[in-house]
C-alpha cells in the first residue's frame, strides 16, 4: 500500500504503529518524527511569512471570506505518486489542504485512491483513528497496542493529580485576537486535574473578547498558538500586554496541542505539570512562565 498523508497528525500515527515505510508522500508540515521530513512534499503554505498573530489571523480571514485555499496541493506530484490511500481532513480549513480540493484532485487520478477523512473531536477519537489506520495498514495489533500504552500513561497521570486542588485554566489558541481551545483541548485540562474556562469542547475554538477573559477569572492560561512553536509562541505573547502576567505559561502548541495524534498524552502530562507540579514521562520539558 502507498499511502500519501496531508495531515501532520496522520503522519505521527503511521509512524507510531509501524506503517511509516508505507508513506510515499506527506505534508510540508510534517515535522515529527524526523523521517517524515525526508518524504516528498504535496502541500506548501500560501500565507505569506507574517511576524505579528494579527497579520496571520487577517490573512486567514482574508482568504477564507473570498473563497481561498491556504495551502497549494502538487497535484503533478500526486499523480506520479500514485497512492492507494489518501489521508486528509474536514476539521478546519486553518489547519490543513481543505477535503474539497483534495477530493477534486483524487478525482483526476489514474490510481483511483480510497480518501480517508479524519475528524477527532475528543482524545477518545483520536484512539479510535489511531486503531482505524491500524486496520487500514495491516497494523492493528501494533496500533491497538500503542493505544493501550497511551492510555496508561494517561490514567496514571489523571490518577495522580486527582487529589489536588482544582485550578481554573484557559488555554488560548491564539493570542491576538485571543481564541479559545476548542475539539480535544478541553478534555485534556480535565485529564490533567484543570477545570476548563471559556472552552468549547468538541467544536472549533472561538474569538475572545479581553474582558470575557478577566471575568472568567483563570488561575492559569496556558498559551499554545495554533502552528507556532515555543519561541515563536513566546514572541507572541511578548507583543500582547494583557499577557504580561505571572499566570502565563507557553507550550509548544504546533507539536502538543493542534495535532491530534499520540503525542496528545504527553499535552496531558505537560497541562499537568503546569497546573499542579506533575512530574511525569513530559511534564517538565516543554513549558515555561511567561
Amino acid at each position: 500500500m502507498k499511502i500519501v498523508s496531508l495531515l501532520p497528525s496522520a503522519t505521527e500515527i503511521l509512524f507510531a504503529i509501524g506503517a511509516g515505510e508505507s508513506l510515499a508522500g506527506v505534508t510540508h508540515e510534517c515535522d515529527y518524527p524526523p523521517q517524515a521530513k525526508a518524504l516528498p512534499h504535496l502541500t506548501s503554505s500560501a500565507l505569506p511569512q507574517a511576524a505579528r498573530a494579527e497579520d496571520i489571523d487577517r490573512h486567514v480571514r482574508s482568504a477564507l471570506h473570498s473563497g481561498s485555499s491556504l495551502y497549494h496541493l502538487d497535484a503533478d506530484l500526486l499523480e506520479r505518486l500514485q497512492p492507494d490511500l489518501i489521508i486528509t481532513q474536514e476539521l478546519c480549513e486553518v489547519c490543513a489542504v481543505s477535503y474539497s480540493i483534495v477530493d477534486r484532485a483524487a478525482r483526476r487520478l489514474s490510481s483511483d485512491p480510497r480518501i480517508i477523512s479524519l475528524e477527532p473531536s475528543s482524545l477518545e477519537d483520536v484512539f479510535a483513528n489511531i486503531e482505524m489506520l491500524g486496520d487500514l495498514t495491516d497494523h492493528a495489533q501494533e496500533a491497538r497496542d500503542v493505544v493501550a500504552s497511551l492510555r496508561e500513561r494517561v490514567q496514571k497521570c489523571r490518577a495522580q493529580v486527582s487529589t489536588n486542588e482544582k485550578r481554573r485554566v484557559l488555554v488560548l489558541e491564539w493570542t491576538n485576537p485571543p481564541m479559545s481551545g476548542g475539539h480535544w483541548t478541553p478534555g485534556l485540562v480535565e485529564l490533567a486535574g484543570g477545570i476548563p474556562v471559556l472552552g468549547n469542547p468538541g467544536e472549533n475554538s472561538r474569538v475572545l473578547a479581553w474582558d470575557e477573559i478577566e471575568d472568567a477569572n483563570p488561575d492559569c492560561i496556558i498559551v499554545a498558538p495554533c502552528g507556532f512553536d515555543l519561541e515563536k509562541a513566546r514572541e507572541a505573547v511578548a507583543q500582547v500586554p494583557q499577557l504580561q502576567r505571572d499566570n502565563v505559561h507557553l507550550v509548544d502548541g504546533n507539536a502538543y496541542v493542534n495535532r491530534p495524534g499520540p503525542r496528545l498524552a504527553d499535552t496531558v502530562e505537560i497541562f499537568a505539570g503546569i497546573i499542579s507540579g506533575y512530574s511525569g514521562k513530559c511534564a517538565t520539558s516543554f513549558s515555561v512562565n511567561s
